[in-house]
């Protein structure tokens, strides 16, 4: 192999790269844009409470299913595009009814990371 060859093949990778970087970049800033709060809420800082072992059951919380987030699901669905599947996580969107994660149904989450998991 030429070092042209090798040079080509090198910055072809290269912009792969990038364009991958790119989407993921979007993914984020999508996020941030639709979770962006009003205004920044005071955070107090929490007092360890005295003889706190008196206070705790015998028995532990049952566990809920919390339902999913967005970022939850951009976070696998960015994975997925960093390892190379971003024209396949498009498709799963438009598969889903929406040219980008923001406009997807919160009820369609799950769906949508069981269809990524096989990618």
């Amino acid at each position: 192999m030429s070092k042209v060859t090798a040079m080509l093949d090198a910055a072809v990778a290269v912009i792969t790269d990038i364009r991958s970087l790119a989407d993921s970049l979007q993914l984020l800033v999508d996020a941030m844009a639709e979770n962006a709060p009003a205004e920044k809420p005071a955070v107090k800082a929490a007092k360890p409470k005295k003889n706190a072992a008196k206070e705790t059951s015998a028995e532990p919380a049952p566990k809920e299913e919390k339902p999913l987030n967005l970022e939850e699901v951009r976070a696998v669905l960015a994975d997925k595009s960093r390892k190379g599947h971003t024209a396949e996580v498009k498709a799963l969107l438009t598969k889903h009814g929406a040219d980008k994660l923001s406009e997807i149904d919160p009820a369609e989450y799950a769906a949508l990371l069981a269809d990524a998991e096989v990618l």
